[in-house]
């Protein structure tokens, strides 16, 4: 298949250099420093201990890759806007759109049974560039399940695990979900394939809401987080507040907080990505994780105290180093 990841980080970078080594014809959208060293060294991939490099189309203008089979959009929510006004020349008639990102898809409503789908969430998506652009009909979800990072420009270090898990909205699979779950897992992932990928997006956010924001507060791995008594206590209040702001939309996360905490703990010593983003100076995922989160709460009407409180001090802690956007 002729695939374009867009957005060739950690995530992104490792699917595409496994897209490309299963024999698919891959490109990347990326830029600056990235671009330059994927140019000049293939897309370089560590895992195990070994690097290899994968040659893929690397661009920083969409048009030079034309239509696509799939697009793979993985970049931080704060980059949507971007992606919206540029992703028109790799979509033709049937062109898919597979999401991997963390935090609350702009998407989420809109195969809901809550008020019909007619909400749309305007903290991440204002006027609706993003459905425009990326039409819900063409998107296939993708949960994100493993650790990756850049410690250098155009290598991507494979720190841990290889589920995905995919699905479109609704739940309504078709032969859309079908072919990328093919193509995916014969490129080296585990993939999962699910009727309700908005309730896999509320378990993962269960995590981010509270982990992310809290470890780039507190500069704090997330073993660290774990084994403080009130730090956990705070970050399982916070769990409790948005597995009910779920519920009241029709999404059951079904798991309880301590279960969602040992998901992270069987992780052991990690950087989330927001600490990672926070120590190299870049945007940090607020708006995604935490204003897309709220602004559910406040349509469905759940009080959600720790978890605003955490939304203030955050963004407050980000927009003093210039971190916000």
């Amino acid at each position: 298949m002729k695939l374009c990841v867009y957005g060739a980080g950690a995530v992104g970078g490792l699917m595409a250099a496994w897209l490309a080594r299963a024999g698919h014809e891959v490109s990347v959208v990326a830029r600056g420093a990235q671009l330059e060293a994927i140019r000049r060294a293939g897309l370089r991939v560590r895992s195990n201990g070994a690097v290899e490099s994968y040659a893929v189309h690397a661009a920083s203008d969409p048009r030079e890759l034309g239509p696509q089979d799939y697009v793979l959009v993985t970049v931080k929510a704060q980059s949507l806007t971007d992606v919206a006004q540029t992703i028109g020349p790799l979509v033709g008639p049937g062109t898919s759109i597979l999401t991997a990102m963390n935090g609350v898809p702009w998407w989420f409503f809109d195969r809901l049974p809550f008020r019909n789908g007619r909400e749309r969430l305007e903290s991440l998506d204002p006027g609706g560039h993003l459905a425009r652009a990326m039409p819900t009909e063409r998107i296939v979800g993708c949960v994100i399940h493993l650790a990756a990072s850049t410690p250098e420009p155009g290598l991507i270090s494979h720190n841990m695990g290889r589920k995905l898990i995919v699905g479109e909205p609704g739940g309504k699979n078709t032969a859309r979900t079908t072919r990328v779950e093919d193509a995916l897992r014969a490129a080296g992932f585990e993939v999962i394939v699910t009727p309700a990928i908005e309730k896999e997006f509320w378990v993962k956010l269960l995590g981010n809401v509270s982990f992310n924001p809290v470890s780039a507060l507190t500069m704090s791995t997330a073993d660290r987080l774990i084994e403080n008594p009130a730090v956990k206590d705070y970050m399982v209040k916070i769990m409790r507040e948005v597995l009910a702001i779920g519920r009241a939309v029709g999404v059951d996360a079904d798991i309880d907080p301590e279960a969602r905490i040992d998901m992270a703990r069987a992780l052991g010593k990690f950087k989330t990505s927001m600490l990672q983003d926070l120590e190299a100076g870049k945007p940090l995922e607020i708006d995604g994780l935490l204003a897309g989160t709220l602004e559910i709460a406040r349509k469905a009407g759940v009080p959600a105290p720790y978890t605003e409180s955490l939304f203030g001090l955050i963004k407050a802690r980000a927009e003093a180093t210039g971190q916000y956007r």
